[in-house]
């Protein structure tokens, strides 16, 4: 009889625990989305804007025969109508090439060139390695006060939430298309990454790397390698 009464006791426990888990979880979500839905522009409205830094086009998969999935296409698409409006005088990409054998950001500086934008024009965060850091290192690494953030609607939410904390002043243009495949698994998925970069914008852990200021005023080819 004793050990069913502690079998119980121990499950309300846990289900109250879930129970201010799952809540918890609900109320950092909605946090985050109702800063972000703040700062949301269209294309023609970030145009509207005066003293921008950069635009800052967040990196995402790109194949092992150096093409660009469909998702980080139509960021680059967006980043450069951005540019080609005025909306900013240079772009920052900022992804991860951690590795010799893994490189976005060349790969997203090399569309950008193609499309007609020059090198000097378009610099490159090699150690973007998470949303979190490309944040962090675009106001310590590249000096910027004022960015437009580039990605999928769902993603930048908590991009401009954690700009928001680390006291950027940042807008969001969309680049959605039509359909990805997997996008329900990165919607539940992105549920836990809100709480996780809720928590880093409170104790503000330093990046994998910073190094040298690099000034996204200057000359993009600074970050050439």
């Amino acid at each position: 009889m004793k050990k069913c009464k502690w079998v119980k006791i121990v499950l309300i426990v846990l289900l109250c625990l879930a129970v201010v888990g799952g809540v918890a979880l609900l109320g950092i979500n909605a946090r985050v989305k109702n800063v972000g839905k703040k700062h949301l522009l269209t294309a023609d409205e970030a145009a509207e804007l005066t003293d921008v830094d950069c635009i800052l086009v967040l990196g995402c998969l790109v194949r092992s025969d150096g093409s660009l999935s469909s998702m980080l296409r139509d960021r680059l698409v967006r980043g450069v109508e951005l540019y080609e409006l005025g909306a900013a005088p240079k772009l920052l990409m900022s992804g991860d090439h951690g590795r010799k054998d893994y490189d976005e950001v060349n790969t997203m500086k090399a569309y950008a060139i193609g499309e007609g934008i020059p090198s000097s024009d378009v610099f490159m965060d090699h150690a973007g390695f998470s949303t979190y850091e490309s944040m962090y290192r675009a106001k310590e690494v590249f000096a910027a006060d004022k960015i437009i953030i580039v990605s999928q609607e769902y993603h930048l939410y908590r991009a401009l939430y954690i700009a928001d904390k680390l006291g950027l002043e940042a807008y969001g243009v969309a680049a959605d298309g039509d359909n990805y495949g997997g996008q329900t698994y990165r919607e539940i998925r992105e549920i836990l990454a809100r709480v996780k970069d809720a928590a880093y914008t409170v104790f503000k852990p330093k990046p994998t790397y910073l190094g040298d200021v690099i000034p996204v005023s200057g000359n993009g080819d600074l970050t050439n390698d």
